[in-house]
């Protein structure tokens, strides 16, 4: 018989009393009947929330106090998977809460960088520029239903960009501009854009990025475009290149009278986020005004308790899923702290603990990858920097190894809760974490995350516990896609999450649900890239490298360790003749880098015979990874289905060979 295991950390009792979560709990209890013998009692407020959908649903709605220009008439019209339908009738917008939560006169966007500079916008000032920016957005031919895309870094010119479209009832869609124009136009010219929104460049350790002739590129790729907003961050001199469309500077398209934000049903489109592209073209991914807003307040209110005077930091970049997640912190009343910059300078590696301290950051949000290397660097944030006020860590992109639970209690502080979250691009939110109610153990998620029917199954769909599975959702969420982009019949959204277990949501994790109601992520299921809390397509390097002529065929792997580290190598077939050199490398890395992005860039380049595929000419990306980890060859895929199965041995002695490697270094295997 299985025992509960001691938890690595637990809440104080009167903290979590008085959180928002607990509140949520009592209203509930009061007012839909909940099932609560105690308001702080986690366990029960997820069983109910999961069994009685509808209630769960409607009190989040009534507990935030959300609003609606024409009512709903039930809160699950549909209960389908996919095709759920969640408070149909209701007509919202949701640029208006957001605007709506803002107190006029306390900051809520503090702009950074990795020099150390800040800029504060109050909420009367942002929802000034929002207005004004939907009024410029609107005599520039937008409307509603149309795309805006953006090409920007992570500064307060997204966010306005943002709601300003979501004003419009137009449809955003933002990537950073670390994206060769290429990769930006893959994803933004499939939406047929009508405006596209661009800054100057970017800082990125130490170094300004001029993006100026990459943004003309990337206009002259978007034939539909009417205009495009230029946005002088770096203060650059001059224009730069010609644009093919007529430009607006951004000092004047934020000047000017605003507007109101228009109501919209429930399911209108707010943003598109991509894929990562593993197998062609990122497919866009559309979520509704309604179910982004009811999803994020609870995430944002109830999990990270999240309101008025709170104030997050989390590193992101525009085109991660987390950009999202920050800029619908404000629908809580807490103000956001965005970054422009890498988050470990060279010349001031602690500059992200530095400006939460300085800026009073109450939930400070990474990746497991920047813990651990600020372990490795030998940095003491708790030591240089006042970080009491901080009383959160949100630590997401992959899994979080136990070792960094302990270094977090003893370098940042012991007050502070670290939680680990996993979620995804794909319902802009997260499946399992934490809440100021529940305890930590170390290596694990707490608690799956309310309203979310979570479960591991078995290759025969059997839900299991304490023991490996695949995710799996058995209940549909309010920020579930409403479809992709150009896929009418629904066929690639189908195919994508349902078509394993009909009418169940897979996710592509592979995790444990243990039997004290934790989580456990034993990483990605399919070939997805997860590096430092960004998702990357392999295709993006595919598409790439493949184009240099001393390269046959190239496929990418990305690798979670057991020690907590991240292993991404690209493997090529070199074309006849050709020499896998120092000087090729560089050639390899530099086109990944300007073709793609400086993160695609891999940590080895090896050369191998051949590249294994299906008998349809499908790359193995999946069964490379596992064996690379260590999995049994003859369980991870079936010989009679691969082009040339001797492959498949190769890359299973390639791994053994790197970790007894490793072992003999003194890391783990």
């Amino acid at each position: 018989m299985s025992t509960t295991p001691a938890p690595f950390w637990s809440p104080d009792p009167h903290v979590a009393a008085e959180s928002r979560i607990a509140a949520f709990a009592r209203h509930a209890a009061a007012s839909h009947g909940a099932p609560l013998p105690d308001a702080s009692d986690y366990a029960a407020l997820h069983r109910w929330s999961v069994a009685d959908a509808e209630g769960f649903w409607g009190a989040v709605w009534e507990y935030f106090g959300i609003r609606a220009e024409t009512p709903y008439e039930r809160v699950l019209g549909a209960d389908a998977m996919p095709g759920a339908e969640w408070f149909p009738g209701a007509r919202l917008n949701y640029a208006r809460h957001l605007l709506d939560a803002l107190d006029p006169e306390r900051t809520a966007i503090v702009a950074l960088d990795e020099t150390g500079a800040a800029r504060e916008l109050s909420g009367a000032g942002l929802r000034a520029r929002v207005g004004a920016l939907a009024a410029t957005l609107r005599a520039l031919g937008v409307g509603e239903g149309d795309r805006v895309v953006a090409y920007l870094p992570h500064t307060e010119h997204a966010v306005i960009g943002l709601l300003a479209s979501a004003s419009l009832g137009a449809v955003w869609s933002v990537c950073g501009q670390d994206y060769a124009p290429k990769a930006a136009a893959d994803r933004f010219a499939q939406l047929e854009p009508v405006v596209l929104l661009a800054a100057d460049g970017y800082r990125f350790n130490g170094t300004a990025h001029d993006r100026r002739e990459a943004t003309a590129r990337l206009a002259a790729a978007l034939p539909t475009l009417k205009a495009v907003v230029r946005v002088d961050h770096l203060g650059l001199d001059g224009d730069g290149p010609a644009l093919p469309v007529p430009a607006v500077a951004w000092a004047e398209a934020v000047s000017g009278p605003g507007i109101v934000p228009l109501p919209v049903p429930f399911d209108h489109p707010l943003w598109i986020v991509f894929s990562s592209g593993t197998t062609g073209l990122p497919k866009g991914i559309v979520h509704g005004h309604g179910g982004v807003l009811v999803e994020h307040l609870k995430t944002l209110g109830l999990h990270c308790d999240l309101g008025p005077g709170e104030r997050l930091l989390w590193y992101t970049t525009t085109h991660w899923m987390m950009w999202n997640l920050v800029v619908s912190a404000l629908l809580t009343g807490a103000s956001i702290c965005v970054y422009d910059g890498s988050p470990v300078p060279a010349a001031r590696p602690d500059m992200l603990w530095e400006l939460a301290a300085r800026h009073g950051v109450t939930f400070f949000g990474t990746s497991p990858q920047y813990l651990l290397g600020m372990e490795k660097l030998g940095i003491e944030p708790g030591a240089a920097h006042d970080l009491s006020g901080v009383r959160g860590i949100g630590c997401t992109g992959s899994t979080l190894p136990a070792s960094a639970y302990p270094w977090v209690r003893d370098h940042v502080g012991a007050h502070v809760q670290l939680v680990s979250t996993s979620g995804g691009t794909d319902i802009v939110s997260g499946f399992a974490g934490g809440a100021p109610t529940t305890p930590v153990w170390a290596g694990e998620l707490s608690v799956p995350n309310l309203g979310v029917a979570l479960a591991a199954y078995d290759p025969e769909g059997n839900a299991v516990v304490d023991r490996v599975g695949e995710l799996v959702v058995t209940r549909p969420l309010p920020s579930m896609p409403l479809y992709f982009w150009n896929d009418p019949e629904g066929e690639r959204h189908r195919a994508a999450y349902f078509g394993v277990y009909p009418g169940v949501w897979r996710h592509g994790d592979w995790i444990t649900l243990t039997s004290h109601g934790s989580v456990v992520v034993h990483g990605r299921s399919d070939a997805t890239l997860n590096r430092n809390g960004v998702r990357l397509g392999s295709a993006d390097i595919h598409d790439v490298v493949e184009r240099l002529p001393e390269i046959a065929e190239a496929l990418v792997i990305g690798a979670e360790e057991a020690d907590g580290g991240y292993w991404m190598p690209l493997f090529v077939r070199l074309a006849p003749g050709a020499v896998l050199d120092d000087a090729l490398r560089g050639r390899i890395r530099d086109a990944i880098r300007e073709g793609a992005s400086p993160r695609h860039v891999p940590d080895e380049v090896i050369e191998v015979p051949g590249v294994p595929h299906t008998r349809t000419g499908k790359k193995l990306e999946v069964p490379v990874k596992r064996l690379l980890q260590g999995a049994d060859l003859a369980t991870t895929v079936n010989p009679m289905t691969v082009d040339a199965p001797e492959l498949l041995e190769f890359f299973a002695r390639l791994g053994e060979e790197r970790r007894e490697v490793r072992r003999r270094a003194g890391g783990a295997s």
